[in-house]
């Protein structure tokens, strides 16, 4: 089991990921979204959801309903899983695996066994080709473990889901497993076989909670609407309505 000061040091270290890479590439995307080139408007639903969000379409609320989704949805979990990288070598550095295709290496504090991880950042990252690359990299570990007389089973070999439930993983992650048998482990459970504690995960969302509360982009997503509204193209879809 890690000591508190080895799980304080990934608490910070999350922490300043959360508010370096992630909040601030959230803040300069949505800056983008002043150009309505940034979107692919759909001119046959746009006033619709305009409606459905204000009860009217105007400049405004035709810019509300394009704005709203990509900056609380799909900007910021779009930025999640293309910094999961970065989250590996800024947090989890100390657990940085050299073999191939393995993103970290860590003694499983629940079963006290050595893991060779794959991490994803949630239950529906992956496609049908993925599951293949996984199983490709993870049969090429295996081999080379027969080849230097190592012992590595396909219970050593894991997918490891930073956050997100079981009943949520998607059919590709039930294929590695179901196909291939190899576990996917997901949320809480990844965490506490990483750290030794169960309430780990928890803390983590909560770390990421602190960093939430300076998160006060009122103002710029404001200024992001105005200007969209103001905008040729959300002018002229409002005034065809």
């Amino acid at each position: 089991m890690l000591d508190k000061k080895q799980k304080d040091e990934i608490l910070i270290k999350a922490q300043g990921w959360f508010r370096d890479v992630l909040a601030q590439n959230h803040i300069k995307n949505t800056a983008k979204l002043k150009n309505p080139s940034e979107f692919n408007i759909n001119p046959f639903l746009v006033t619709y959801l305009a409606n459905f969000l204000t009860g009217n379409s105007s400049p405004e609320s035709i810019a509300k309903a394009l704005v709203y989704p990509r900056v609380l949805g799909q900007s910021i979990t779009t930025s999640f899983g293309q910094n999961l990288q970065r989250f590996t070598n800024d947090v989890l550095g100390s657990f940085g695996s050299t073999t191939s295709g393995i993103d970290i290496e860590f003694i499983d504090q629940v079963d006290a066994q050595k893991k060779y991880c794959q991490l994803k950042a949630g239950p529906n990252t992956i496609n049908k080709d993925d599951v293949e690359t996984i199983n490709s990299h993870f049969k090429s570990i295996r081999n080379l473990a027969r080849t230097n007389n190592l012992s590595i089973t396909v219970n050593d070999l894991i997918v490891g889901i930073l956050y997100g439930e079981r009943d949520q993983l998607s059919g590709h992650y039930k294929a590695v497993e179901n196909n291939h048998h190899y576990p996917v482990i997901i949320g809480a459970d990844f965490w506490h076989r990483l750290t030794g504690d169960k309430s780990f995960y928890y803390e983590l969302v909560q770390a990421f909670a602190k960093v939430a509360n300076e998160a006060d982009s009122s103002k710029l997503l404001q200024d992001t609407i105005k200007a969209l509204a103001a905008s040729e193209e959300v002018q002229k879809l409002s005034s065809e309505s």
